[in-house]
């Protein structure tokens, strides 16, 4: 007896109806990228380890997937390679499946620099794989919907990504709160409590403070080997309450000594500046904790929660100076954002946000009465497909139950049928699947009747 079929741990089939709903939100997505000038690419499934490899750190590395060396895999190993794993890997595969979109689109902007203009717009929306422990949410295999502009350190991308996270959550019905911070006020306010050099060990915890509370980051803190006395300085910035002009002057006096710091706190004023002239639908506002990746970003960092969702951010992004420079294109900044299509698919369907017209491919089905009758609507299914109105005939004259059946399951909104009184009148019986009434329609005003709907 064979073995039943079964798919990788950490992966998924989509079902029709699953996949019109996940277009549904890359089509919004993809849509506003274009709007706002980005354009698009792609890269490799796979990319060479040396790519890839030391970009991510060593959970990275380790979360790589690894690809055979096609032919003899070990033709290039001794004995002695057996006894160090991570030798031995180098050994027998030289490509591995992209971990993200960042790093490859790095690779590509050097790779291509003398063919591409700057300030370079470009979006991707592509599958990357990482071997991590699959769980609710986390999968081995997932979409990235990236944004990035790179070569240019203009504030005014930062803005024009909050504006695309404003349009794109605004057309999906996405409830949710934009968090900004910046790195350099980040390393601004570890200089000014004394504890320069803790800048990671300080984010890491504090980026906790909504999970565990006050009293257990600062004994996360002490457990890192941060002074009792810089975490007495941490507290009033950790408990800096108010509006954003109450915020900002006492920011301003906590980082005066701090050149780094100030820096950091001008740039996101001169973004808050902006933002406040665009009237967006969205509500944002500074997070001194958010770090998102702290050793990635050097600027902005952005990040977007659902409300009334606990799934984790839906969105982030922030800037990054030199992230070409780890392929020999130095003082190249980019700002970017991606849009997680698998959390976002999940608020959605949980707050049923998707409209109706993704629960269904057709909108119209004829019924198959026999060859005739098929021979009679052939003509009219074209007509409709050509008005783009997406349309079928059953294919074969089986019992109306059957076809009825397969129309339901399927969510088809319309069915005609066409017997032989139909075929001599010209009016034509169309019945609304969901409501269940049926009304006659003549051959002629068919495309009208649904190009109006």
């Amino acid at each position: 007896m064979a073995n039943k079929p079964s798919i990788p741990k950490g992966t998924r089939d989509f079902s029709p109806q699953e996949m019109m709903r996940r277009n549904y939100i890359f089509d919004t997505i993809k849509e506003v990228f274009k709007k706002y000038g980005y354009q698009p690419i792609e890269t490799p499934a796979m990319e060479n380890l040396s790519t890839l490899l030391g970009k991510y750190g060593d959970e990275g590395d380790r979360l790589l997937f690894k690809i055979l060396n096609s032919g003899d895999f070990l033709k290039k190993t001794r004995s002695a390679d057996f006894d160090d794993l991570s030798r031995l890997a180098l050994k027998i595969s030289e490509k591995g499946l992209r971990y993200d979109l960042t790093v490859p689109f790095a690779r590509y902007v050097v790779q291509n620099q003398h063919d591409i203009s700057f300030p370079f717009k470009r979006y991707q929306i592509q599958p990357v794989w990482r071997a991590d422990k699959p769980q609710k949410g986390r999968y081995r295999e997932f979409f990235q919907c990236d944004v990035d502009v790179i070569g240019s350190r203009s504030m005014l991308n930062e803005v024009e990504l909050i504006q695309i996270i404003d349009e794109v959550f605004g057309k999906l019905g996405v409830a949710c709160e934009i968090k900004l911070n910046n790195r350099k006020i980040l390393a601004g306010i570890a200089e000014v409590i004394g504890e320069k050099d803790k800048i990671t060990e300080i984010t890491v915890a504090i980026d906790k403070l909504d999970k565990i509370g006050l009293e257990k980051v600062n004994q996360e803190l002490q457990d890192k080997g941060v002074s009792r006395e810089a975490i007495e300085r941490l507290q009033p910035i950790l408990m800096l309450e108010g509006l954003l002009k109450e915020k900002f002057p006492k920011l301003m006096e906590i980082l005066k000594d701090s050149e780094t710091g100030m820096k950091g706190l001008n740039e996101l004023m001169s973004v808050m500046h902006h933002l406040k002239d665009l009237n967006l639908n969205t509500k944002w506002n500074l997070d001194l904790t958010l770090a998102r990746g702290l050793d990635y970003y050097t600027g902005a960092i952005i990040e977007v929660v659902a409300k009334d969702v606990k799934i984790g951010s839906i969105c982030g992004g922030g800037r990054y100076d030199d992230l070409t420079g780890i392929f020999g294109l130095p003082d190249v900044s980019g700002v970017g954002i991606s849009f997680g299509a698998d959390r976002i698919y999940d608020v959605m369907m949980e707050k049923e946000l998707f409209p109706e017209e993704t629960e269904a491919s057709t909108q119209v089905m004829f019924v198959n009465f026999g060859d005739e009758e098929a021979k009679y609507c052939l003509p009219l299914v074209s007509q409709l497909r050509e008005a783009g109105i997406p349309t079928e005939l059953f294919p074969d004259a089986a019992k109306m139950k059957k076809q009825m059946n397969y129309a339901n399951k399927n969510n088809i909104p319309y069915v005609i049928l066409v017997g032989s009184e139909e075929m001599k009148s010209g009016e034509l019986s169309l019945k609304n699947m969901k409501s269940g009434e049926q009304q006659k329609i003549s051959a002629n005003s068919l495309t009208g009747f649904f190009m109006n709907k």
